[in-house]
């Protein structure tokens, strides 16, 4: 018996994954969408979000819980399982899962988003889950009354630090350049928030414990001396890392990992084959960009399946 031929796969069920789910159930498109979890970086990182139409001001997790709330009113078959290769053979492409699991499809959309970008320190690697942590709405209500480490003077780093401003007792901020990238808005939230620090031209060297962190030493870029900082935890705001591994070779990428797509229809090198999201080369990465990005896609997919039959 031959195997089932989806129309369409969707991998990745963030913003761009969610709404091309959404928008391929309208299509009438028969869909399979495959994802590690769902939620992508909103769920582990956004606080509070207020640039999405129709929300003055939402949390990340509650936007994220409307989009899955959505998407599963159109009951699309998922499979909750990571992608680690993609192939195509004429006009079908093959989907394996890190559990051995093989699918085939028409098309396929890649909005398998970001991971967090680790910083490479002495100590980092030893010390995840102990005090280590990419993901401040995961781990932060860990450090009541603490003293805690952002590292990064982002957005990201000034929202997870006032987001800590309600639970730890001290938070530093440490940037390392000479001026923090985050918006006014935040940097006026921060203050308010008295108990947060901002440490400016910091390069953090190591990070320090035996069974859980204890302290952070950082460089002062101008003077070159060496500080140290007693703190019992750290989180890692540093930016992300596309999630593309299971493509390469496959796909086009820029200098930094991002698929290369034709900004018109979403579509890679490889006909048929889309991505959408925070994995592609769109120079802004917002939720509304990567949600309208991911209709896109499905629109274009469907065209594409169109083309197919009609051949």
């Amino acid at each position: 018996m031959n195997q089932k031929q989806y129309d369409l796969i969707i991998i990745g069920g963030g913003p761009a994954g969610m709404a091309a789910g959404i928008y391929g159930a309208r299509e009438n498109l028969d869909i399979l969408l495959i994802t590690k979890d769902f939620g992508g970086q909103i769920k582990r990182k956004s606080i509070e979000i207020e640039n999405y139409p129709g929300f003055k001001k939402i949390s990340g997790q509650k936007l994220i819980q409307r989009f899955e709330s959505h998407l599963k009113k159109f009951k699309i078959p998922t499979i909750i399982n990571k992608v680690v290769k993609i192939k195509k053979q004429g006009k079908i492409f093959s989907v394996l899962t890190e559990n051995k699991q093989q699918f085939k499809s028409y098309s396929i959309i890649i909005a398998s988003g970001a991971d967090p970008r680790p910083l490479e320190v002495k100590g980092e690697k030893e010390l995840i889950g102990r005090g280590v942590s990419y993901c401040v709405t995961c781990d932060g209500p860990l450090y009541k009354n603490k003293t805690v480490a952002v590292i990064g003077g982002g957005n990201a780093g000034f929202e997870a630090a006032i987001f800590l401003s309600r639970i730890a007792e001290k938070i530093y901020i440490l940037e390392y350049g000479s001026e923090v990238k985050t918006d006014e808005i935040n940097q006026k939230r921060a203050k308010r928030a008295k108990n947060i620090e901002v440490i400016t031209n910091a390069g953090l060297k190591e990070i320090k414990g035996k069974n859980f962190v204890e302290s952070i030493t950082y460089e002062d870029n101008k003077t070159k001396d060496l500080e140290t900082l007693k703190v019992n935890g750290v989180f890692i705001e540093i930016g992300t890392i596309p999630a593309t591994g299971f493509v390469k070779g496959l796909v086009e990428f820029n200098k930094i990992d991002e698929i290369i797509i034709d900004a018109k229809t979403g579509e890679t090198k490889i006909p048929g084959l889309f991505a959408a999201g925070d994995i592609t080369d769109e120079n802004y990465k917002q939720i509304v960009i990567a949600a309208g990005q991911g209709a896109k896609a499905v629109l274009s997919a469907s065209r594409y399946l169109q083309k197919l039959k009609d051949n």
